[in-house]
């Protein structure tokens, strides 16, 4: 191993070399863009004086044509170059910051008496002069999973040409700020800990930090793998998980580069302040972010006005609030039988039968006055080929209706309030009609009184606009009453659930309340899923073909209904699921067995599981005092990094919590620590603290389910909403036995315990949790 002080000024030469050549770079780029900028500018100003515009016969107008085309051609490669080097810039940028954090040196078995490739890695690559030598290697390249994978020793990696064999020598890390080395070290087969508690003893920000420099070789596994067509990665919290999967998307879009676009990946988020949260990892690394979404946005965009869609968070705040409310426990087996698997049977059951018999169709109603009553639309319906899918006969009916809308358009211009909407018109309508009827010659210059063509004219443009609204709901299915259908199934008469299993809970009680609360006009959220099922099922699947990879964050938060629905709407996709089921905090959240359901969906040999045990975001003294709370928790590894015991502080009464609270915020603000939460069990608590702690610790934000961004700072925080981020400092406001006593508050605990990374803080009166005792 080579001697670290001897080699230190020969490694701060090539990072004043390499530094000196990027600057040197950039400003070549700066000057070339600016260039190019000004091209862009001028050819857009002068598009048309530059084009010779003619078109008085096919020559001149072919002339015309490819002078545009020469001239739009000139400007799209103009601003394809300016992008490019934008990007270019933009890596430069990166590498001036720091150029990078690793080395290895690689002999070839092939060729054993050969010097050693001194390779170095960094957040993108950089060529030398001559554009032939690499003096910094993209932490993606093939080469790089060594870095990852292997200590010194023997070494196998693939490459576009074939598999290497090999012995890597050297294996060093830096760290390196503003182009000076702050360290350097030789280390084995995992990333140093001098790089790790560098990087973790930070402070939390406002937006997720890359950890190319630290990945360790469990994460790159799972940035790397390929093969797998559903990957689940089930990790301890603060294990990586999510970071992994944002440096996995990363590294897909540089291995396919040309075939996979960031429109192509799509990630569901747990809330709208997450996406905030992971919203510079990309950029970070020159990638653009992918589409980002939570799976309650896709349902409301799917569910539109149909009904007031409840969120899961309102449904989590009724499952920990209203116990005593007399329908909790037929709500509680209305979630658990409308997430499982074989509640999608019954659908598709139900939807055979409407096959059958069942539809119900709006009547199309125009100012007041039925057009086509919904009666007659179900007779045309079912006189069709039953044989033949429901939407393919819909398709059919759109036809049909459309053909007879277009009949009724014909005798609606005859009446008396088309009359009274030509009076209305404008001038310029009048002198449209009369260059158009001139046109096809329906006026001439003997003729110009005639006003019936002219009458017939404008009656049916008035009549045609007023349709446009009848025409588009047609061809959008609106005629197809889904609320009406969807609540029949509930009703005590329905045959589709005669003989259903209903898992010994009480189906009539919880058919009564979802019949209730669909009356209402409200969406129940465990109802949400089955509801756009069922609407797919009928009008056609909206399958999202283009989708190549669809990631899923807070994993265990899913059913088994939505991961098969998941699987019909993204069929072309290859599924990473990121969870931890000791986080599972849903009443509808799944266990282990959803995701080996889930296997199922795919071909054998399809599916691999990665299990991260380490957690590096809180203390050692956190993670093990959190994984206590946990079946299991001996399992977690905590990383070796040393801070304080969490403490718990009783107060002698609720009145004295806020100021107990205020005291220890001020405590963690003099500490340096500049993200702190406060939080507590419930939305209906976090307001109450806020609004307790107004007076002695001003300035506090309150987080709510409609906040959408992440800021730095110190947040009041319900503990479901919490999930996925962290701070430095967190305190648990009431961590009493009468805020967590329940079983199935136990994991909810668990998650607001793992936000900390630092620090660690418990307040409560009277008993404490026995999840702590």
């Amino acid at each position: 191993m080579s001697n670290i002080e001897n080699d230190r000024n020969e490694e701060q030469a090539r990072v004043d070399n390499l530094t000196g050549l990027i600057r040197d770079r950039i400003e070549t780029l700066k000057e070339k863009t600016g260039g190019i900028r000004g091209e862009i500018v001028d050819i857009r100003r002068d598009f048309w004086e530059d084009v010779t515009v003619n078109f008085e016969d096919s020559a001149e107008t072919a002339e015309t044509y490819a002078s545009m085309k020469q001239q739009a051609e000139l400007l799209s490669e103009r601003e394809r170059s300016h992008r490019h080097m934008t990007e270019q810039l933009a890596t430069l940028e990166r590498l001036k910051r720091s150029p990078y954090f690793g080395r290895i040196d690689l002999t070839d078995e092939a060729d054993p008496g050969a010097k050693p490739d001194v390779i170095y890695l960094g957040v993108g690559s950089l060529l030398d002069d001559s554009g032939e030598e690499y003096l910094i290697y993209d932490w993606r390249a093939p080469v790089s999973s060594v870095y990852y994978d292997y200590g010194p020793g023997p070494v196998t990696y693939e490459t576009p040409a074939g598999t290497i064999r090999g012995e890597m020598t050297l294996k060093r890390q830096y760290i390196i700020r503003g182009g000076e080395i702050r360290s350097m070290f030789d280390t084995g087969v995992t990333i140093g800990d001098e790089l790790l508690q560098e990087v973790l003893g930070k402070g939390s920000d406002a937006a997720m930090k890359t950890i190319v420099a630290t990945i360790q070789q469990e994460q790159n596994a799972i940035i790397r793998n390929e093969r797998a067509r559903l990957l689940i990665v089930q990790g301890a919290a603060g294990s990586g998980k999510t970071s992994a999967a944002l440096q996995r998307v990363a590294y897909l879009l540089y291995r396919y580069r040309g075939v996979l676009s960031a429109d192509q990946i799509v990630l569901f988020s747990p809330n709208p302040m997450f996406n905030s949260y992971v919203s510079t990892v990309l950029p970070e690394l020159g990638e653009q972010n992918m589409n980002q979404a939570t799976y309650q946005q896709y349902l409301e965009k799917r569910i539109g006005r149909d009904f007031a869609l409840e969120d899961p968070f309102t449904q989590m705040e009724y499952t920990l609030t209203t116990m005593n409310d007399k329908h909790y426990h037929t709500r509680l087996d209305g979630i658990g039988l409308k997430s499982r698997a074989d509640f999608m049977e019954l659908m598709d059951r139900y939807v055979s039968q409407l096959g059958e018999s069942g539809l119900v169709f709006k009547s199309i109603v125009f100012r007041g006055q039925t057009l086509i009553r919904g009666r007659s639309i179900a007779e045309k319906f079912y006189e069709m080929d039953r044989s033949i899918s429901i939407p393919n006969r819909l398709r059919s009916l759109i036809l049909w209706l459309l053909k007879e809308l277009t009949a009724l358009a014909k005798q609606e211009q005859k009446k008396k309030w088309v009359d009274e909407a030509i009076e209305l018109l404008d001038n310029e309508s009048y002198a449209l009609a009369y260059q158009e009827l001139r046109g096809k010659k329906k006026f001439s210059e003997h003729s110009y009184d005639d006003f019936d063509s002219e009458r017939n004219y404008l009656a049916a443009k008035v009549v045609q606009e007023k349709f446009k609204k009848l025409r588009r709901r047609v061809k959008k299915v609106a005629f197809l009453d889904v609320p009406a259908i969807y609540k029949a199934l509930y009703r005590p008469d329905a045959a589709a659930v005669k003989g259903y299993d209903s898992h010994s809970v009480d189906w009539n009680r919880i058919s009564a309340m979802t019949l209730e609360r669909l009356e209402q006009g409200v969406m129940p959220y465990e109802d949400a899923t089955p509801y756009t099922y069922l609407k797919e099922k009928l009008e056609g699947f909206r399958t999202h073909t283009t989708v190549r990879h669809l990631f899923i964050d807070e994993a265990q938060d899913y059913s088994e209904f939505q991961y098969r629905y998941l699987k019909r709407l993204f069929p072309n996709s290859k599924f990473t699921l990121l969870g931890d089921f000791n986080q599972s905090i849903f009443a509808h959240s799944g266990t282990g067995e959803v995701f080996h359901t889930l296997s199922t969906l795919f071909e054998q040999g399809e599916t691999e599981r990665i299990t991260l045990y380490r957690s590096y975001r809180s203390t050692r003294q956190i993670v093990e005092f959190a994984s206590r709370i946990i079946e299991g928790g001996e399992r977690i590894e905590p990383f070796n990094r040393n801070g304080a015991e969490p403490t718990l502080t009783q107060a002698a009464s609720q009145e004295e919590l806020p100021a107990i609270i205020a005291e220890r915020l001020r405590l963690l603000e003099k500490a340096g620590y500049e993200s702190v939460a406060i939080i507590c069990k419930t939305a209906e608590e976090a307001k109450r603290i806020s609004e307790q702690l107004a007076t002695v610790y001003p300035g506090l934000r309150l987080i709510e389910k409609e906040t959408v961004t992440f800021e730095k700072g110190n947040v009041i925080i319900p503990s479901y909403l919490a999930k996925g981020v962290e701070f430095d400092g967190v305190i648990i406001s009431d961590a009493s036995e009468i805020a967590y006593s329940r079983e199935s508050e136990r994991k909810l605990f668990y998650t607001a315990c793992t936000r900390a990374m630092h620090e660690l803080h418990l307040c409560y009166t009277g008993q404490l949790t026995p999840f702590l005792r």
